[in-house]
């Protein structure tokens, strides 16, 4: 085990290097100066589309513009922003969470083009079904000569969007909250009872594809982004003194790195704090990696750019709200210094220190639901790659391996589940960001023709 974890640990850091950041974030930045931050003047409108005003029962796809952003952010919003975000203040300190906001801000533009791209790139599956993703619009925006491309991206999929790192995550949660505290030993007997547990409810939901899981996502989302804000405003709430202190410690940390217990990267302590962050936030938000395509390829739309708005607003629900509440609240209950903790261990014992008695408890619930909705949209993005890969009439076979890997997450060790999803998600960016910055000409094109319709009131 110690020698899977540590090849899993070479693999990552040798896929996170320099090349990549350039690609994530350069690759962001030349998307959001193409787009003349056009995108940003468009948030109102998005708020329309998502709001179902311009939905269309006619037009091509399966699900709701809201069913849409409900299903990428079930897979965003989960162990990403509660165990993800107390991995980068425990090695980065406070300054890895502006790092995480740069990130969104970018990924906001990322998630706008390769969302688009679904839409307008669509292609059919083995089956005759209209699908949308990298793979499809590698295929149709680029020709089948960069087919390469979209096999890398399905294949690297295949593992991005195994849920090992949720289960291992809601697992030690559950030992930790609500195990070990009443007594009950834990251990691989424990552990495998959870990933049993997990197992049933996933097959349940996974198995009745898109329509099922789109139904339950737009149902459990609101409500868990909802009650996580809630249980953080207490325990700023109770904290209020500190909370200036660190916010701004946010911003000082992150460029003089003085908590950053990571590896230098390109020649310093800020460049590895920088790395982290990008990798963390990426790992949240999921822009530029290209799952959030495939959800919202679906999306029963003819206008391309209303999928994109709506997927824009992806990162900021997830990163700049959901994370910044996790962080919050592990910095200004002082957990961070004082704990040995990592992952969800760290968020709870904040959630502790604020509210004995019942904060963790609270925590473990949104835990659950963050968790629990996750494991339904990676399991329909797998699916679409081994869709792509194989023919649609084989794509079920996907859910029996996830399905077996669910109880692998409970049982293996966090490092080694982090570095493995880290190292997929890394090779899943290269075809996702190279196709797109080489269509994003005709992403803006789209854009500027919309634009002049929604002026003349065509869509009114």
């Amino acid at each position: 085990m110690e020698q899977l974890t540590q090849l899993t640990a070479d693999f990552s850091s040798a896929v996170w290097g320099l090349p990549l950041l350039i690609l994530l974030i350069g690759g962001g930045l030349y998307l959001l100066i193409r787009s003349r931050f056009e995108t940003f003047r468009l948030i109102g409108h998005a708020f329309q589309v998502l709001s179902g005003r311009y939905d269309d029962p006619n037009d091509l796809g399966q699900i709701s513009h809201f069913q849409a952003l409900t299903t990428a952010l079930s897979s965003t919003i989960g162990m990403g922003n509660i165990a993800g975000v107390a991995v980068a203040i425990s090695i980065g300190g406070p300054g890895a969470i502006f790092w995480m906001w740069v990130s969104a801000i970018v990924g906001m533009s990322t998630k706008f083009f390769t969302s688009t791209l679904a839409i307008m790139f669509r292609g059919k599956d083995s089956a005759g079904v209209l699908q949308g993703g990298p793979m499809y619009f590698i295929m149709e925006g680029l020709g089948k000569s960069w087919k390469p491309l979209a096999i890398m991206f399905s294949i690297c999929g295949l593992v991005g969007a195994l849920p090992v790192f949720n289960v291992n995550q809601l697992t030690q949660a559950i030992n930790d909250i609500l195990l070990t505290p009443n007594g009950v030993e834990v251990g691989l007997t424990s552990n495998l009872t959870i990933g049993l547990v997990l197992v049933s409810l996933t097959a349940v939901v996974i198995l009745g594809g898109i329509g099922r899981i789109s139904k339950i996502a737009s149902k459990m989302v609101p409500s868990m982004v909802l009650l996580y804000f809630v249980a953080v405003l207490i325990i700023l709430t109770v904290n209020i003194e500190v909370v200036p202190k660190y916010l701004a410690m946010i911003f000082t940390d992150a460029f003089a790195a003085d908590n950053f217990k990571g590896d230098s990267f390109f020649g310093g302590l800020v460049g590895g704090l920088i790395l982290l962050g990008v990798k963390r936030g990426a790992f949240s938000n999921e822009a530029g990696i290209g799952t959030a395509p495939l959800a919202h390829g679906a999306a029963k739309t003819n206008e391309p750019v209303r999928e994109g708005l709506v997927a824009m607003l992806g990162p900021a629900i997830d990163t700049l709200l959901v994370c910044t509440l996790t962080a919050l609240a592990i910095l200004v209950t002082g957990v961070w210094e004082t704990s040995s903790d990592n992952g969800v261990s760290l968020t709870a014992a904040a959630f502790g220190n604020a509210m004995p008695g019942y904060g963790k408890y609270l925590l473990l619930v949104c835990i659950a639901v963050f968790s629990i909705s996750s494991l339904f949209s990676f399991s329909y993005y797998g699916t679409k790659c081994l869709s792509f890969l194989i023919g649609a009439d084989k794509k079920h076979y996907y859910n029996y391996f996830y399905i077996a890997s669910i109880l692998f997450g409970a049982t293996a060790s966090l490092d080694m589940m982090i570095n493995l999803i880290d190292g997929a998600f890394a090779l899943m960016a290269i075809p996702t960001m190279l196709s797109t910055i080489i269509l994003a000409p005709k992403v803006v094109k789209e854009l500027k023709a919309y634009k002049r319709r929604l002026k003349k009131g065509e869509f009114n």
